[in-house]
């Protein structure tokens, strides 16, 4: 399913960074709420992208696009030795909780102005997965697995400022500094948060946790205007 996943992120991205008329990237804070928040009480950190394929216009103060981010809500570590028969040879063991979603956005924002205060509406899903990896002294990948993966339907809303920060140049380009909030309304899911994962002897043992996946975050990024 990861796989597939990826390849229809790729797939989206690549249409939208061709035909869109904006662009932008930010940082993000993921803060659990409801079902998930009572169990998974940390921040969630990641980063998040945006694509309008329509953007407001004299006459038409709405645009339309794609928005994907990726979220990491817990990690793990360890040291081990890379083998029973090879115990003299140690690996680091690193575990990561990960959110990744897609979602269509519609945002109803005035089409001029250095100072654009703006509405948005999202609708779309998010995938949720847990990976172990093992990696050597240098940080390079020896062999990864996916523990866990699932996938939740998911909507919700926001608002946010843009602030221009450069003049519109020859080819009509302006940036802007764009802040938000969102409240995103997930449905159930089954995922692996920190300490889900028991190892006795040779056994793996997993406490899978089902929910609700709803999640509120904070923004701060850039955005371009073509």
């Amino acid at each position: 399913m990861k796989t597939y996943i990826f390849l229809i992120l790729f797939i989206c991205l690549t249409a939208a960074n061709l035909f869109s008329q904006s662009a932008g990237l930010n940082f993000t804070l993921a803060f659990p709420m409801g079902e998930f928040r009572e169990n998974v009480d940390r921040i969630g950190f990641g980063i998040a992208g945006q694509f309008l394929l329509i953007i407001p216009k004299p006459g038409q103060p709405f645009g339309i696009g794609l928005n994907t981010g990726f979220v990491n809500y817990g990690n793990e570590s360890r040291r081990e030795p890379f083998s029973y028969t090879i115990p003299d040879v140690f690996v680091d063991v690193e575990r990561s909780n990960n959110l990744v979603n897609l979602h269509l956005l519609f945002q109803i924002a005035p089409y001029k102005g250095r100072i654009r205060p703006y509405l948005e509406g999202l609708f779309g899903g998010s995938y949720l997965f847990t990976e172990t990896s093992i990696k050597s002294q240098d940080y390079s990948e020896v062999a990864s697995s996916t523990n866990l993966e699932d996938f939740a339907w998911s909507y919700g809303g926001g608002a946010g400022i843009m602030i221009q920060i450069t003049n519109e140049d020859e080819q009509g380009t302006s940036i802007f500094l764009d802040i938000k909030g969102r409240y995103l309304m997930g449905t159930e899911a089954e995922y692996l948060k920190e300490g889900s994962i028991e190892i006795i002897g040779s056994q793996v043992y997993y406490d899978i946790t089902r929910s609700k996946t709803d999640l509120i975050s904070g923004h701060l990024g850039i955005i371009a205007f073509f």
